[in-house]
């Protein structure tokens, strides 16, 4: 996600998101996604905005999935960027299957994380949609999270099921 404007030390400053969002688009200009292909994302304030708008522009088909309802997800994981994301969040959300953990997946379990149950969901449906290899591309800065179910609880299951991770480094941006 991108910074909370009040982030102690920066993983994800504003600043970037111009230059995230070339870097996605260049990483997609190597597999050349069509209509045939899906994408699946989650719709946060950042790179998962960024990567949506970016498949959408390309006609791909987007699934989107929330470990939430959606007004609890817009608060836990768009609102603090500001206004603006809330909107993009809502235009890209109008142009994608939307799809709610609660509802499919039923409640949350005791000692469950809702972030890490929604990667493995996310991993699961791509492995069910694919042929080949899942594709994970993320932008992340090679540490842990603040939390679990972070990037790199994503980036460890894509790599314990076979896929392939493509990491855009944004330390090195």
């Amino acid at each position: 996600m991108i910074d909370a404007p009040d982030r102690a030390q920066p993983r994800f400053p504003p600043r970037l998101e111009s230059r995230v969002a070339a870097e996605i688009t260049q990483k997609l200009d190597l597999f050349e996604p069509t209509a045939a292909d899906v994408a699946i994302g989650s719709g946060a304030c950042g790179s998962d905005i960024l990567f949506g708008e970016a498949m959408v522009a390309r006609s791909v088909p987007l699934r989107l999935h929330l470990p939430f309802d959606e007004p609890a997800f817009i608060e836990n994981s768009v609102r603090f960027a500001g206004e603006e994301w809330v909107e993009r969040y809502r235009r890209l959300a109008g142009n994608a299957v939307m799809l709610l953990a609660p509802d499919l997946l039923g409640p949350l379990q005791p000692g469950d994380d809702p972030y890490q149950r929604t990667n493995l969901w996310m991993l699961a449906e791509a492995q069910r949609l694919t042929d080949g290899p899942v594709v994970f591309l993320c932008v992340w800065d090679g540490q842990g999270g603040d939390g679990p179910g972070g990037t790199k609880h994503m980036v460890d299951a894509i790599r314990e099921n076979g896929g392939k991770v493509e990491w855009i480094d944004i330390s090195r941006l």
